[in-house]
């Protein structure tokens, strides 16, 4: 197995593939298009670098969930859906490589065409694309996507739709999109939307929809059969229209996808230990040693895969919502991270085997650097200065306690942030001058073990500083309906980032939507700051100003304490049956959404 993946932020893409200054305008179509430079893969490539071209079909992958949905369209706000099927049935006119931070390559689109600055992109249909219906995707289904998406879809969508100034036919097969910003990435993100059938949705709302309506759309996958709170059955569609397109030779190779669901992840690792699920990825260290000896194991029909990649961090832990009182000063959140006793649940959990989440992109050329900003990036972040939390230009690293059970340094300094955001202990609890108690409550979702394990021991030592909060397990639909609405105080928290970094970071934490029902800005931050770094790294004309900027952002984000980080997983592993091969060559990004099923097959 080639696991030298660094090769791939190779010198011809720099650190994060942005390459020189400001892209020359595409004079003609082209075959893909990159945020910076040109694509890697040449216009007559045979298929992705890091797939099979020569793998076989068959077999089928079945993974264990820990929950239940209510709805099985995955492009709109409300229900609960497998995170899943948004790539499943999303196909657009353009696929991401696994191998690039951010090339795109035709997949709907037999070609693209973008303006001397950006400013409009085009792209053409290929002749031929079909939906599972066997029906034409046609230029009127396009835009009826791109309105509805842009308009009554999943909050995902709508930023970009609030950018384009108009959507137009211009052609037999194609669509112009012209921009009402300066924004490079638009012309990419005008690539990656779902192309729907509009006629499936003829009276009926789509903002609405349930299990009662499964999408059609043209991908590979079709989803066949399901259950709520069962299963999932996704089929490989004989007749889909694009196996030969070049993005998709080797791909979609397994004939059957299927999820099972489980109340919890004991359940659901028990599935898997007896052969009712085949494929199971291991985010617990110890665990991973301790736990996988079980007979399929070691009998040979069970076999461990470890991965590597190479991307950024991202940000895994507890969110506290700046919204509410609680939350809203920055003390009262330093204290918690001080309070959270990261070395001994770390030892607890993974025999402190996991290294833990520094910032935002720790693992990654684009993350923060130690001690004092310097150059571009204290250029950029000089103009906020005074509303910078501290550590932002300083320096800033997450508290670090000793490793003993009490750690008490952590507690004494989140004593004596609570006593200068105006709380002190008195008769044994935490209150204000007032005399109310400081308490919130923690929301988690039900099945989550290890959450649960961790809020325990963190719950514990709150106790310490005379804090009492209130830890709620929701169900599934509870817990998206809660957090859809901000209605929590402090929840579990995901955030993956890429190397390319673009419009989805206003997504996550920019300021103009933040109240928006069903956001990701779930931590509330509203930073003039933010805002400023996330433009600045959307309109970089060079490779140092667009690190620079990912940097002051990261910094920004980091200091404003507003999760508290836990583990980050520098790599995958993965348990899965024998039958289930994967190529050799591994992708920059790992194990990612369109790396497994997408690229693996089954073999007897």
């Amino acid at each position: 197995m080639n696991t030298s993946i660094s090769r791939k932020l190779r010198a011809a893409t720099g650190i994060v593939a942005v390459l020189a200054t400001a892209a020359m305008a595409q004079a003609d179509p082209q075959h893909g298009i990159a945020m910076y430079g040109d694509p890697a893969l040449p216009p007559d490539f045979v298929s992705l670098p890091y797939a099979n071209a020569e793998a076989p079909n068959g077999g089928k992958i079945v993974t264990a969930e820990v929950g239940s949905y209510d709805s099985l369209n995955p492009f709109i706000r409300k229900g609960s859906v497998p995170w899943q099927l948004r790539f499943f049935l999303g196909e657009s006119f353009m696929g991401r490589s696994l191998d690039e931070p951010f090339s795109l390559y035709g997949v709907l689109a037999e070609s693209v065409e973008t303006g001397p600055n950006r400013e409009w992109v085009e792209f053409t249909l290929r002749e031929g694309a079909m939906f599972s219906d066997g029906s034409p995707v046609t230029v009127e289904d396009v835009l009826w996507s791109y309105e509805t998406l842009g308009t009554v879809g999943h909050p995902r969508y709508l930023g970009f739709w609030s950018k384009v100034e108009s959507l137009e036919q211009v052609g037999d097969r194609t669509v112009r999109f012209t921009f009402n910003v300066e924004d490079r990435e638009l012309a990419l993100l005008a690539g990656m939307r779902p192309i729907l059938k509009k006629a499936q949705w003829d009276g009926v709302d789509f903002a609405e929809s349930t299990t009662e309506v499964v999408p059609i759309t043209s991908a590979p996958y079709v989803i066949d059969d399901f259950e709520p709170g069962r299963f999932v059955s996704l089929r490989r569609n004989p007749d889909y229209w694009g196996r030969d397109v070049p993005f998709r030779v080797g791909t979609n190779n397994i004939d059957e996808v299927r999820l099972e669901f489980f109340g919890d992840e004991t359940a659901a690792f028990e599935a898997f230990k007896v052969g009712e699920v085949n494929s199971n990825r291991e985010f617990n260290v110890a665990r991973w040693d301790s736990q996988y000896n079980f007979p399929a194991i070691q009998d040979g029909d069970v076999v461990k895969s470890v991965l590597p990649h190479e991307r950024p961090s991202g940000m895994t832990g507890f969110v506290m919502n700046t919204r509410r009182d609680q939350f809203s000063d920055w003390r009262v959140r330093d204290a918690m991270l001080h309070v959270f006793n990261f070395e001994f649940i770390n030892e607890a959990m993974t025999d402190s085997q996991q290294p833990r989440i520094t910032s935002y992109w720790s693992n990654s050329p684009l993350a923060m650097s130690d001690g004092p900003a310097e150059g571009r990036v204290a250029e950029f972040l000089q103009p906020f200065a005074a509303d910078l939390l501290p550590g932002a230009l300083e320096g800033y690293a997450l508290p670090a306690g000793d490793g003993s059970e009490r750690n008490r340094a952590g507690t004494a300094a989140a004593l004596a942030q609570m006593e200068a955001a105006g709380w002190t202990i008195q008769d044994g609890t935490m209150k204000n001058a007032d005399g109310q108690p400081f308490t919130f409550e923690i929301l988690l979702k039900q099945g989550s073990s290890e959450n649960q394990a961790m809020i325990d021991m963190f719950v514990e030592s709150l106790s310490r500083i005379g804090v009492a909060p209130t830890v709620t397990v929701a169900d599934s639909a509870q817990f998206k309906e809660r957090t859809d609405a901000y209605q929590f105080d402090m929840t579990y928290y995901r955030r993956g980032v890429s190397l390319s970094p673009g419009n989805e970071q206003y997504n996550y934490y920019g300021s103009e939507d933040v109240d928006a029902p069903g956001g990701r800005n779930l931590m509330g931050v509203k930073s003039p700051a933010v805002d400023a770094m996330i433009g600045r790294l959307l309109t970089s004309e060079s490779q140092d100003d667009f690190v620079a900027a990912v940097k002051a952002l990261d910094r920004v984000l980091t200091s404003g304490r507003y999760v508290i980080p836990i583990y980050q997983w520098n790599i995958s592993r993965i348990a899965h049956a024998k039958e289930l091969k994967y190529p050799e060559t591994l992708p920059i990004f790992g194990d990612w959404p369109g790396w497994q099923p997408d690229v693996w097959w089954y073999e007897e």
